[in-house]
Order: C-alpha cells, then structure tokens, then sequence
C-alpha cells in the first residue's frame, strides 16, 4: 500500500479554505500544515483544520515532511510561493491560473525542472463528466478534427464581490481581470479540445460597468491555431445576475460536441457553489441524436447527493496525488497551464497595440 502524501497549503483565503475542507475528507492525503503572512490568521486556520501553523515555507516543509504543497495565494504571487517549495523539497499544485504573467510561468516551471518535482495547475472542470465526454468524443474521431471552437461565458460579479478582499480588482495585486480570475477553466478546456497550439490572435478587453475597479470586465479575441482551426473567445463579468458559460467544438464532419460550464451566475470559491454541475448541451453526433437525455439522466443520478466542486476538486486532488505515488504526470502540468497564460496575455498584448499577436509567446 502506498504511503499517503502529506499536504500543506499556503494562503488562508476563501480558496484556501475550499481545498483545505477538501483534503480533510480524503484519505489519500495526510494534510497537516498552512503558511500564511498574518500569523493570526494561519493560526485561526490550523484551529480549524487542526493543522500546524507557519509564516515561513522552507521550515514547514521540511519539519512537516510535506510531499505536496497546493498554492493558493493571490495570482500575482503564485510564482514566490510555488519556487521556494519546489526548491524545498515538496510538489505544487498550483490554484488557477498557473502565474499572472509568462515570465512568472517560466520561472515557476524551470524550478520544477530543476528539483525534479511535479508541478500542476488547478483545473477541476475537466474532471466532469460532461467534459470527459467531449474530450473522448473528440479522440475517438466522431466529429473529425476539431476546426471551430466557442467560449461564451456571460457572468456578473458585483461590488460587494470586488471589496470582499483587498487584492481584488488591482492590475498588481490580481493581475487582471476577467480573464486572469474567472475564465482560466474555460481557457484550459478550448485549449484542451482544439488539441492544437495556437498560431496568431487578435482581442480586446473593456471595462463595461465596473469602474471602481482597474481591470477588464470583458474580453473578446478571435484564434487562428496552427492546425488551420479557428477560435472565438467571448468571456464577461457584466451580465447581471449572470448567464451562462458554455464551450463548444465544431468538428470539420459537421458534428458538434459542447458542454456549459456555469448556469447563471459562476461560483464563488469559500462563498458559493455551483448551482449543478457542467453539463452537455450540444451532441449532433450521428446516430447518437438522442444523448443529451441520455446524458442528463446519468449526470442527475451521478451528482445525486455530491456537491460537484467537492467532487471536481477532489479528483483533482487524487489525481496529483496518484501522479506523485506512481511518478507520472498529473493531467495539467505546468507546461499546460502556461499555455491558458498566454491566451489571456495575448489578449492584452493585442489590445495595447491594436494589432494581433503570434505566437510563440515569449517572457518579458
């Protein structure tokens, strides 16, 4: 039998909090230690979660003997916290995105490269059913190749949500907006199914109705990738009381695979849940014309009883930790979560310039 992994976290934020009850309850995992810069508020945290209490990384991972730290810091200093404990000894899984900024990713994934140890980027949506099905939908051929994919995602945050934390809204404390915070997961899954590395992209980003904050609100951007796909990307925090998220493929056959990622309005990490999991809301198949029903029906018996962030993170979390035991990748690594980073700096790149951006993306 395989010795359990022994994790820790750094941050005791709302994020911190959601993994840190989740870790709790899976036996795979002895959790055992938190750092965080305000002692009071780690030692409030290793209270709740009868763990020990840090302000230093290095000195918890090595008297803890923590094989996995999971990070989950405000964005701008994921790459601190992730190096000193790759350099430490342990593993990182890192909450989404990767890095604020490509040179960070660098940074974050040479040190991985150099300690021998793993790094992975949290991605739990791919873990749904709904967005299993598209994946294997797509590897077993049944729409051809994948030539045309869609991000819509229609959400709100209001003011309350960007004065709940001090970080929030700030270029150097959240490092973006929209696209930095809320559609990193649907990012991760176009790229996931497009399959193909990005050629060149032309966006935008605006602010629409939230001018108490200096981020975007907004963006838009249209990918051309080196297969000959194309891509559009439409991704909002400015429709009250929030829409919806979806993310389709259009395969070169003509069939269409999608699934919708959020239901009204996203969910906020520590504070709500999601109102049901993804679910499959595109399947033109031939000859599987009657699979959403089918679909649905599964996913009502399946999720019967789960919360499915819960059930997300936590295969999320079994899954780094079985990459760590078997000495194997874990299904977002590094190297994958750089590359939903560029998408978002591209955007920005492209809006500062007004013209479009090719790749390959380098650090600045």
């Amino acid at each position: 039998m395989k010795a359990k992994v022994r994790t820790a976290i750094i941050g005791t934020g709302k994020a911190s909090h959601m993994h840190a009850a989740i870790l709790s309850k899976n036996t795979q995992n002895e959790f055992v230690a938190v750092c965080g810069r305000m002692p009071g508020k780690a030692r409030e945290f290793s209270a709740t979660y009868n763990v020990e209490a840090y302000a230093n990384i290095r000195q918890m991972i090595l008297e803890q003997r923590v094989d996995l730290v999971l990070v989950c810091t405000p964005h701008p200093y994921h790459k601190e916290a992730t190096v000193e404990s790759l350099e430490s000894g342990a593993h990182v899984l890192v909450e989404k995105p990767l890095a604020a900024s490509l040179a960070d990713c660098d940074a974050m994934i040479e040190a991985a490269r150099k300690s021998g140890k793993k790094l992975g980027v949290v991605g739990q949506r791919r873990f749904f059913p709904a967005a299993k099905r598209c994946r294997k939908a797509i590897d077993d051929g049944k729409i051809g190749s994948p030539m045309l994919g869609t991000i819509s995602m229609l959400g709100w945050r209001d003011k309350a949500y960007y004065e709940s934390d001090p970080w929030r809204g700030s270029w150097a404390t959240e490092g973006g907006g929209v696209l930095v915070n809320q559609s990193p997961h649907q990012l991760d899954l176009f790229l996931w199914y497009m399959g193909s590395e990005p050629e060149e992209l032309f966006g935008v980003w605006k602010n629409i109705n939230h001018p108490y904050i200096e981020v975007e609100d907004t963006a838009v951007a249209i990918v051309k990738f080196k297969s000959g796909a194309i891509g559009n990307i439409l991704v909002s925090n400015s429709q009250k009381p929030g829409i919806y998220g979806k993310v389709h493929i259009h395969g070169s056959s003509g069939a269409s695979v999608g699934l919708q990622t959020e239901a009204g309005a996203m969910f906020i990490a520590g504070v709500t849940s999601m109102g049901a999991p993804p679910s499959n809301d595109l399947w033109t198949i031939p000859g599987e014309e009657d699979a959403l029903k089918k679909f649905e029906q599964e996913d009502a018996s399946f999720f019967s009883g789960l919360d499915p962030i819960q059930y997300s993170i936590n295969e999320q979390h079994l899954d780094f930790i079985r990459a760590i035991q078997n000495d194997q990748e874990p299904m977002i690594n590094g190297i994958q979560g750089r590359r939903s980073v560029e998408l978002f700096t591209a955007i920005y790149q492209s809006t500062e310039t007004g013209k479009p951006v090719r790749w390959p993306l380098r650090s600045t």
